[in-house]
């Protein structure tokens, strides 16, 4: 079978896939009167071309420096021969078939309900798809799998366990159990029931604690047996951040600076449970991009933080936002990025030229270096970038990855 059938075949499941879910869910909201129209079916088109036209001048660069760099070729016998860069015209149908299909898949997912409550457990999973931010299952996984993976330089079942469980049942369980014990404060949101967080109905409270237990539980033994003590404790703390951040008795959330010391330890952890899996060296370089790692963790809570000012403060929720206020917490945040960038500058090379990385968030933030608690809401443009923002950064930190990996081998 040639590269290009396979192609095919999965970009044929995509479009049956993607064009279903997106007909289905703009059906069911044209039937209830809340859009679903020609108009937003076109958007959701044209916002897929537009992806793929994003994702496309990604992979061309991303695919080219790999094949440059020979981490891997193509038997010519299976390609077509036509190029962009060095990339086969053949890599372009996987992002082709990932942006066709999961937009249609998150239309349906979040299309619009009635919030009255059902007497059953109908709706669990999607919603517990919802809740756990798909969009942002990478920003875990993603620090895991590069730990392990540039210090053991090879791929074996606990990378591919743990690099699952930090993509799915971890952020099942951070974000889960932080939209059942936030119930009160996301009705007064209106950024809940979508991309940004899931609104769970009461009735399904306690199967999703359930869920994100039982989800959960047998990767962190498993992975606790696959390693030592630096993995149980580290598996341990990642665990516990992920409870004490929103568990009522607890509610590190609403405890200012430590709820953002503990969103951060969410995203650093996974890196942390990775080195200690691999048995990697501790140097000063490495503590020191753990550091920044840290800080960055730390900036993105705080900036985050300040656009739930009016809603947090309705629901008596005590967020580093809410304590310093709005102008102080986005200043605050736009230093610790810098401060982020700049400590990376004194890791071992290739790490200096992640320091780069710090600039877009800065820019993001630092139109709203004057910000007012009752403007607060407003930064919620500069988040959404955010989120995107992330993947931008990822790709970076790949290619600086990449030649690590090249300049150690």
């Amino acid at each position: 079978m040639t590269y290009l059938v396979l192609a095919l075949l999965f970009i044929a499941a995509a479009v049956i896939a993607g064009a279903a879910f997106a007909r289905a869910a703009f059906a069911r909201a044209a039937f209830a009167g809340k859009g679903g129209g020609p108009g937003e079916r076109g958007r959701h088109w044209k916002a897929v071309g537009l992806a793929f036209a994003a994702l496309a001048v990604l992979t061309a660069v991303f695919d080219s420096v790999m094949i440059g760099l020979e981490l891997f070729h193509y038997d010519p016998a299976h390609i077509l021969g036509l190029r962009v860069g060095l990339a086969p015209i053949e890599d372009f149908a996987y992002p082709l078939a990932g942006v066709v299909a999961l937009p249609g898949l998150w239309v349906w997912l979040t299309r619009r309900r009635s919030r009255a409550p059902q007497p059953n457990l109908k709706g669990l999973v999607p919603q517990a798809l919802l809740a756990s931010r798909p969009v942002s299952w990478i920003n875990t996984a993603y620090p895991f799998a590069a730990a392990m993976l540039l210090t053991t330089r090879e791929i074996d079942w606990v990378l591919i366990v743990g690099t699952f469980y930090f993509l799915i049942p971890y952020n099942l369980a951070m974000y889960g159990i932080n939209d059942v014990f936030d119930y009160e404060s996301d009705l007064k949101n209106p950024r809940k029931g979508g991309i940004e967080g899931a609104l769970l109905q009461p009735h399904l409270h306690r199967p999703m604690l359930w869920l994100a237990a039982i989800t959960n539980v047998p990767f962190l033994l498993i992975l606790a047996f696959a390693g030592g003590p630096a993995a149980w404790i580290s598996l341990a703390v990642s665990a516990f951040a992920v409870v004490a951040y929103s568990v009522a008795g607890l509610r590190f959330k609403e405890r200012p600076v430590l709820d953002s010391l503990t969103s951060s330890t969410h995203f650093v952890s996974p890196a942390v449970v990775g080195l200690a899996l691999a048995g990697a060296n501790v140097t000063p370089g490495l503590l020191i991009l753990l550091a920044a790692f840290f800080l960055w963790g730390m900036a993105a809570h705080a900036f985050g933080a300040v656009q739930d000012i009016e809603p947090d403060r309705q629901a008596g929720i005590g967020s580093i936002a809410t304590v310093i206020g709005a102008r102080r917490t986005v200043r605050l945040a736009v230093v610790l990025w810098l401060v982020a960038g700049l400590a990376m500058l004194a890791t071992p090379w290739p790490g200096p030229l992640a320091a780069i990385i710090a600039v877009p968030y800065i820019i993001n933030c630092a139109p709203y270096w004057n910000v007012t608690d009752t403007t607060a809401a407003r930064t919620n443009v500069a988040w959404r970038r955010f989120i995107w923002l992330n993947y931008g950064s990822g790709f970076l930190v790949t290619l600086i990855f990449i030649l690590q990996w090249s300049l150690t081998s």
